[in-house]
């Protein structure tokens, strides 16, 4: 039975859920808008995300750097910077934010198909599932380390006959900035090298929860997608 008092640690958990919650209200009023549509280039539409989350919750600030990418550019991951690309008529499109709520970081990857094409319909359908299956693998192993969380992930994407894309497959994520308390840098990523249990406290005395995303690629069909939402908190947690 617990007490029904509320603790600091109750506090933080219901900031990170509910700034997920509004990161997602804003990818949804980005499809209400029309922002992903053909024509349209990636660095213009992430502009437009960028004035919508000003104008509609007051975001003035993204802890990393804004992500629309198309077609051919979803096959890259995170760090790389391709050149911008206009959306086409047939299109696969996966955005990546992390805005800042209040003091709290958000972080939510979606994928988007234009038009009609099954394979990027499929390859969309295949990243909730693999992400299903590694929150699962991460709810099913308490003492779970990042880097055995990331070589799980990609045996999901493998068996699901996608490649898997990332150099990481999740991150630390908490009150802004979070890298400023957690310690060495690899273990702030579901990645390989990051060998410490996830389930711990960081270096100030914080529980530490965790970002899972899942970036699934076709090379040869030269399309990707990518999803991400929290992993061990908030609605589709285990």
């Amino acid at each position: 039975m617990t007490s029904g008092v509320e603790t600091d640690e109750d506090v933080r958990i219901a900031r990170l859920v509910d700034a997920e919650a509004r990161a997602l209200e804003l990818f949804d009023a980005v499809v209400a808008r029309d922002i992903l549509v053909p024509g349209v280039g990636e660095r213009a539409a992430s502009d437009a995300v960028r004035d919508l989350a000003a104008d509609r919750f007051g975001v003035d600030r993204f802890w990393h750097k804004r992500i629309v990418r198309a077609g051919p550019n979803t096959l890259h991951p995170y760090a790389e910077n391709p050149p911008d690309r206009v959306i086409g008529a047939d299109d696969i499109v996966f955005l990546d934010f992390g805005p800042v709520l209040e003091k709290w970081e958000a972080d939510v990857g979606r994928t988007y198909v234009v038009g009609d094409d099954p394979h990027k319909h499929a390859l969309a359908a295949a990243l909730q599932t693999v992400w299903d299956g590694a929150r699962d693998h991460f709810a099913a192993t308490p003492d779970i380390t990042g880097e055995q969380l990331y070589e799980h992930t990609c045996r999901l994407a493998a068996d699901a006959g996608w490649e898997f894309g990332g150099s990481i497959a999740g991150h630390l994520v908490g009150e802004f900035p979070h890298k400023h308390i957690s310690g060495a840098e690899i273990d702030c990523y579901v990645a390989p090298g990051s060998t410490q249990p996830m389930r711990r406290r960081d270096r100030a005395g914080l529980e530490c929860h965790w970002i899972l995303e899942v970036h699934l690629v076709d090379r040869d069909a030269q399309i990707g997608g990518f999803v991400e939402q929290l992993l061990d908190i908030g609605p589709n947690a285990r």
